[in-house]
């Protein structure tokens, strides 16, 4: 045998160079997994404020006007022409740019001031509200994108075309997983109709396909594919995989193929979920009064059971949990439609915050609210009192985060009278990923991936950390 020979077979030093790289779990077929995996950052850049993220996204895009930055002077002239001095010919989408006018639309509901420093919230906001104190709630956000795709895409990769990383991929590759019989990200579903959810916003891009979010249900089968098909034991199951696997780490010694490695770690980890998944998702066991606290049913497809859900795999270890809850998307049905989004997610929301903070994991835990983008001053459409609608707004909307080490009980930024354009601390999509990465330890300046001759970064080539959001 030549040494070139020996060098690339599976049994020579070259298969246990490679071996020795991968997960300690891939070196033995039946191996039951380490407590957890180490990520590519072995060492932090600072010390970490937070361990997790818990990611609240609100597809379709929330009314800032409706629920978070309350506007008096919009209210009083609802049904006047929105100023040409305050749109300053900026951009407006194509459903409204046909308006002969763009009249002004106040909030749905009345606002009411909560916590200890009087954050005003709208009044369908009331378990929100009871956590005030906890949240930090920024006014001042603001995205490049007018259009849903390209706005969820942006808020979750740092750019407008599909292909990067997501924020929760990111995370799995650079700091790894707490615990090696759950996918280090996870995805979990709910509502109905809005804009539709694709399976790219949490994708993992050009990282290796181990560090994409994992879809979970809580209906049927918690994870599609992962059971056994009927007739099919454990044990058999194990055998065919280990024969499986042999064939793979032989394939893998030989071309070094990372997408091998991926194959690998990802069948040796759904074998392990089939055991620890579906105690996971049984939130049957969970304490009356816990349920009650979420508005959760066991056995249900909702966002409170999504979130009680999150506070279950937060406590697994799991690093990054996004809930993603559809329907948001009000060009029209205002101001219904505000009442019943909120009815499906303030009880929740609340209930999580308090939850995570009774049992000590909300200074550990990042949780973070909100949407795509705003809603516009101006109605799309008629206004009357049973009916209007909001357009697209990227220039200023609100999101709020709590835990993980953000300046609880504050508001951070302010727009103008009409809610349309910020003029006080404005903070960009690449700033909030800054921040919240140096919450995590990580500078975001410095991790990094190579692909196609470049290094690309979850904040692209800007973003700064806001040092005022942080406690």
């Amino acid at each position: 045998m030549t040494r070139r020979a020996f060098l690339r077979g599976t049994t020579g030093v070259g298969g246990l160079a490679l071996a020795s790289l991968l997960d300690p779990t891939l070196l033995g077929a039946a191996a039951t997994g380490p407590a957890s995996v180490p990520g590519a950052l072995k060492v932090l850049h600072h010390p970490a404020r937070a361990k997790r993220v818990i990611y609240l996204f609100q597809s379709g895009a929330p009314s800032h006007l409706d629920l978070f930055d309350p506007k008096p002077l919009l209210t009083r002239m609802t049904g006047e022409e929105l100023p040409p001095s305050v749109r300053k010919g900026q951009r407006i989408t194509g459903m409204t740019a046909g308006q002969p006018v763009l009249r002004c639309v106040g909030p749905a509901y009345p606002f009411r001031a909560v916590g200890r420093n009087g954050m005003e919230l709208s009044e369908q906001l009331p378990h929100i509200g009871s956590v005030a104190d906890d949240i930090t709630l920024i006014r001042s956000m603001h995205t490049d994108p007018i259009n849903h795709d390209p706005a969820v895409t942006f808020f979750g990769t740092g750019n407008q075309q599909p292909g990067r990383p997501t924020m929760g991929a990111w995370l799995a590759y650079g700091l790894g997983s707490e615990n090696a019989n759950l996918p280090s990200y996870v995805v979990l579903v709910s509502g109905g109709g809005g804009q539709s959810l694709q399976a790219r916003y949490w994708g993992n891009g050009f990282l290796p396909g181990n560090y994409q979010g994992v879809q979970m249900r809580s209906q049927g089968d918690p994870v599609l594919y992962v059971s056994n098909p009927p007739g099919l034991s454990a044990d058999s199951r194990r055998s065919l995989l280990d024969a499986m696997q042999d064939l793979n780490r032989r394939q893998l010694g030989i071309l070094g193929d990372p997408g091998i490695a991926t194959h690998i770690e990802n069948y040796e980890l759904a074998f392990r979920m089939q055991t620890s998944v579906p105690e996971l998702m049984d939130i049957s066991k969970e304490p009356k009064d816990v349920l009650e606290s979420y508005g959760a049913e066991p056995g249900r497809s909702s966002f409170a059971n999504n979130c009680l859900l999150a506070r279950r795999l937060a406590e697994r270890g799991v690093r990054f949990i996004q809930l993603c809850h559809r329907d948001w998307d009000h060009h029209g049905g205002l101001p219904d439609g505000i009442k019943a989004q909120t009815k499906n997610t303030d009880r929740a929301s609340g209930a999580l915050v308090r939850d995570l903070k009774q049992r000590g994991m909300l200074d550990e835990t990042l949780v973070i609210w909100g949407g795509e983008f705003g809603r516009t001053a101006y109605s799309q459409g008629d206004i009357s009192k049973t009916n209007f609608g909001r357009d697209h707004h990227p220039r200023c909307f609100s999101i709020w985060a709590a835990g993980g080490g953000f300046k609880p009980g504050i508001v951070h930024g302010k727009t103008d009278d009409f809610g349309y354009n910020i003029v006080e601390n404005p903070v960009s999509v690449h700033d909030f990923h800054a921040t919240m990465l140096h919450l995590l330890g990580v500078d975001h300046l410095r991790m990094t991936y190579r692909f196609e001759g470049r290094d690309y970064r979850l904040t692209d080539v800007s973003g700064e950390k806001i040092g005022a959001l942080l406690a």
